[in-house]
């Protein structure tokens, strides 16, 4: 479904991602790991079309889409969550819900997803008229997953949806994701949360200082023993 094609990116002439090169087949979930400044947030920018890359090509389903805007990459059905959520904290949970259908202009193309939504965490509909700001950190991120779900994509992106939530929390949101999968959306993962992440992945690529460094299926990559030192604590 994504095919990412010796992709180089750099911001003010400095390499952040250097000649990578990443796939992802239709259905699957799959986790790009590696510490902080690694590459990886970089990475799903370039993809998404927030950033744009020096060299090399990103495919989706058999389109080639590097080099378009944000907005028509997320038409063709590639969803992204920043890190940072990007929600709209002065709207309610409603309003920031609603802005991301706005692809859709049939009512039943707006409220089929938003139905599925509020199926996959509950609390949102509960909060409806609350403000975003006034959420926890764990319904603010609930919120931002939601928000890229009403635009009904093909394959979601999520950068690092554990950071800064607490603990119980964080087991919802990795149901969730498990979940979002079931329901035929193909998911690609950025988290530090390596062991966590490898238990509901299929495959995983790990970045080191903006490379490759080791590719797998999900028990490869658990069982390697730099990995396990380096990110498992084994």
């Amino acid at each position: 479904m994504l095919e990412v094609s010796s992709l180089t990116t750099a911001y003010d002439g400095l390499i952040a991602i250097s000649d990578i090169s990443v796939t992802v087949a239709e259905g699957e979930i799959v986790v790009v790991a590696g510490a902080n400044g690694a590459g990886k947030s970089t990475l799903l920018k370039t993809i998404s079309g927030m950033e744009k890359a020096r060299s090399g090509t990103v495919s989706f389903a058999g389109e080639t889409i590097s080099g378009l805007p944000g907005h028509e990459i997320t038409k063709r059905g590639v969803a992204y969550v920043p890190e940072n959520k990007r929600l709209f904290p002065r709207l309610s949970v409603s309003d920031n819900l609603r802005l991301g259908s706005y692809l859709h202009r049939a009512k039943a193309d707006r409220e089929q997803p938003l139905e599925q939504v509020f199926a996959l965490f509950p609390r949102l509909k509960e909060r409806l008229p609350q403000r975003a700001a006034t959420l926890s950190g764990g319904e603010q991120q609930m919120l931002a997953i939601g928000r890229a779900l009403m635009t009904r994509p093909r394959i979601l992106m999520l950068d690092e949806p554990s950071q800064g939530i607490m603990p119980k929390l964080v087991d919802e949101i990795f149901a969730a994701v498990e979940t979002i999968r079931k329901a035929g959306v193909t998911v690609l993962l950025v988290e530090q949360r390596l062991a966590e992440s490898l238990e509901i992945a299929d495959r995983a690529y790990v970045l080191q200082t903006g490379r490759v460094i080791l590719s797998g299926t999900a028990a490869e990559v658990r069982d390697n023993p730099d990995i396990r030192r380096a990110y498992l604590g084994m």
